[in-house]
């Protein structure tokens, strides 16, 4: 698939929001992974007095990092040059209950290899986008809930890295073999009817009121 024609040489967050609009529109139950976080952890929640409830925090995040503006990046706003970052800011040391299981940074750990922060501050909002425009059609696990209901497509988060060494990687890329890994898995756990082992994670029963505040990663038990 390539990108819509125009300068850009990829798709960019814009498209690809306005692209799964369009085909989660349909009636075809279809799973989209995601690959950066979803949420932020609850620390960020107490120290900035959020009500712990997703889709108000994306309301509360995209009024202070609007980075789906038009020709907007995430460091114009860590600059403080829009927006008002510094006001919804977070500790490099805060980590989500999934990304302590799945040993992955913390999304607000910057400007380093292998982070998710600046495709995080990124992508929330276009999650917003999504699901303003689809509404109850897609379900954003686990915020919505642990099980899928059936017939319904879903969003989920996930880590690439988990699969990626399990998948020839023949002539790709590092980041087309991610791509491939991640929607392989997918469709295998989804062919085999195991995929609803992943839904519900092994977690101690206080956790999964925390987890569905943080998101949690699919694949991550």
């Amino acid at each position: 698939m390539k990108p819509p024609p125009g300068p850009r040489k990829y798709w960019s967050r814009r498209c690809i929001a306005q692209w799964l609009v369009y085909r989660l529109s349909e009636d075809v139950p279809t799973i989209v992974g995601i690959d950066h976080s979803f949420s932020f952890p609850l620390r960020y929640f107490e120290v900035h007095h959020l009500e712990p409830y997703w889709p108000s925090f994306l309301d509360d995040f995209h009024h202070h990092w609007p980075t789906d503006a038009t020709d907007m990046y995430v460091d114009f706003i860590r600059d403080g040059l829009y927006g008002n970052g510094d006001a919804r800011g977070g500790n490099s040391r805060w980590r989500r209950l999934a990304e302590e299981r799945a040993g992955a940074k913390s999304v607000f750990h910057f400007d380093v290899p292998g982070s998710v922060a600046k495709s995080t501050h990124a992508g929330l909002p276009w999650l917003r986008f999504i699901r303003q425009h689809l509404g109850a059609r897609v379900h954003f696990w686990p915020f919505d809930g642990w099980e899928i209901p059936h017939g319904k497509s879903a969003l989920v988060e996930i880590y690439p890295s988990l699969w990626s060494k399990s998948y020839p990687r023949e002539e790709r890329t590092r980041d087309q073999q991610d791509a491939y890994a991640a929607a392989s898995w997918l469709q295998d756990v989804d062919r085999d009817g195991t995929i609803a082992g992943y839904l519900k994670p092994h977690l101690l029963p206080g956790e999964y009121g925390i987890a569905q505040v943080e998101g949690w990663i699919l694949g991550v038990k």
